[in-house]
């Protein structure tokens, strides 16, 4: 049971795997309603903004912003969550009914293209199913990625540098996320991968 009663099974919801049958990545299910996305996403912003790399991933194109510092401000409207960074700009992402105005409404096909179709919690692993990464994913009425978010990594640095030496102290962002949201406490399983240049990525 995640915060304030929402209802997020501590186990993954789903598992990928190889065509070898190794684990490729555990899933976690979240919750689409606004009120859960809008709880979830300023907790990621305004408690872990400093590690954490986010943008939407397509086909042929795949984004990981820096926070440039803590969110100015995070608001909610019209079924648009805003986070403002200042100077440093902003980005609007739907996570929920966007009706339009009395004068302008929303068709409702647009509206149902816009909200989220799935939004969920992952943790991928490495060749040797060994765990490699952790984060966010979530998608739109139509299946196109809106937004992915990379919790620090224990094998990059600030500059996004490969460590020779993993950094398991920056497991921290995924541990705490891990802990409100899915109720599952630090696992030493986190700490057994070698990172991206043993893994080949």
């Amino acid at each position: 049971m995640g915060e304030q009663g929402w209802a997020i099974a501590s186990r993954p919801s789903e598992t990928e795997r190889r065509e070898d049958g190794s684990l490729k990545r555990e899933i976690w299910a979240l919750p689409l309603d606004e009120a859960f996305l809008d709880a979830f996403l300023r907790d990621v912003f305004e408690r872990h903004f400093e590690g954490i790399r986010f943008g939407p991933m397509i086909q042929g194109a795949a984004y990981e912003w820096k926070c440039p510092g803590a969110p100015k401000r995070i608001s909610l409207h019209d079924g648009y969550l805003t986070v403002m960074f200042g100077n440093g700009g902003h980005f609007h992402l739907c996570i929920g009914e966007n009706r339009g105005s009395e004068s302008n409404p929303t068709p409702p096909a647009l509206r149902a293209h816009r909200r989220p179709s799935r939004a969920q919690i992952f943790r991928g692993y490495d060749s040797d199913a060994k765990p490699l990464t952790w984060g966010f994913e979530m998608w739109n009425g139509k299946g196109e990625n809106g937004l992915s978010i990379f919790f620090p990594s224990p094998f990059l640095g600030d500059d996004d540098s490969l460590l020779d030496t993993p950094d398991f102290s920056r497991l921290a962002a995924w541990r705490s996320i891990a802990k409100r949201w899915l109720g599952r406490e630090p696992e030493a399983l986190d700490e057994e991968g070698a990172g991206f240049r043993k893994s080949g990525h």
